[in-house]
């Protein structure tokens, strides 16, 4: 692959990458986007969000980091956030893509017995039970998407989450040793935000949990995040804040302590500064789904 400072960021697939608002799904076939790749989709990343890429018909080969296989449908794979993926596949091949924010993926993750923090991708045989409920289910999930206004966000979660823990019992997780060793301590250093970001830690007890060198775990969070690794877990409690914010009627306050917030204050000029509006301000925009969940 070529070096990780030239892969392009996506929102989906030509488009730029831009923020995502709290919940985000988003649902279409890989074909539907033919005109831009003609079944050739180059290395690239999505920034916000994971996917899922359910292969119906066809076959190819995709490519994850550092690591290249050949598939034949049915297939399924998961992609995290920031992992670098690419695919070539035949005139007839087509997957139906479900994009979902890291934030919804968060929140489902204790619903689910699919580890999130990692790549995955799986190859089957068509008519096996495992297998056609995974395309029955996802099917539901496209028509429940396209039903636009009428779909429901607790329809469609549920539905992914189904299959997300589905993808753990049809088993066969490919094995990730082959990425680079920055790769694997950026996953690693992940993990562990998503583990500790609540306690406030320093650069420095990242560092000594992983058993690496500030340079290297720098140099991982830049490579595959783009980001210092103090600016990983600011981001990490935003994308908290933001959730709690829009589904739950917490106070402010708590909301602040509940990710490491002690001064009410500081949390207000914190959420202020990268997002422009206060807490209650932007829970006041948001705040047709306040309190669901």
């Amino acid at each position: 692959m070529s070096a990780r400072n030239d892969v392009p960021a996506f929102f989906v697939y030509g488009e730029p990458s831009r923020a995502l608002d709290v919940g985000f799904l988003h649902v279409e076939t890989v074909m539907e986007r033919r005109s831009l790749h003609f079944g050739r989709v180059a290395p690239h990343k999505h920034p916000l969000m994971g996917q899922i890429t359910f292969w119906y018909k066809g076959e190819g080969r995709y490519r994850i980091e550092d690591r290249t296989w050949n598939f034949s449908a049915p297939a399924i794979s998961f992609v995290p956030s920031n992992v670098v993926h690419g695919f070539d596949v035949d005139e007839q091949a087509d997957a139906i893509v479900v994009s979902v924010s890291d934030d919804l993926l968060r929140a489902m993750a204790p619903q689910v017995d699919l580890a999130l923090d990692a790549p995955m991708l799986l190859s089957g045989e068509a008519g096996v039970p495992g297998w056609s409920k995974v395309g029955a289910l996802l099917d539901m999930v496209m028509e429940e998407y396209r039903d636009g206004a009428a779909a429901s966000e607790r329809v469609l979660a549920g539905l992914i989450g189904v299959v997300l823990s589905l993808m753990a019992r049809l088993g066969g997780k490919v094995g990730f040793e082959g990425a680079s060793p920055a790769v694997m301590l950026g996953l690693d250093l992940r993990r562990a935000i998503d583990r500790h970001y609540r306690e406030d830690w320093p650069v420095g007890r990242y560092v000594e949990t992983l058993a690496t060198t500030p340079h290297l775990l720098d140099k991982a969070a830049r490579t595959v995040f783009g980001q210092t690794v103090k600016d990983m877990v600011l981001e990490r409690r935003l994308l908290e804040a933001k959730r709690l914010l829009r589904f739950t009627i917490r106070p402010v306050e708590d909301i602040g302590r509940e990710i490491g917030f002690e001064d009410p204050a500081y949390f207000s000029r914190f959420f202020r500064k990268r997002m422009g509006l206060s807490p209650t301000e932007w829970r006041r925009q948001n705040s047709e789904a306040a309190g669901a969940g």
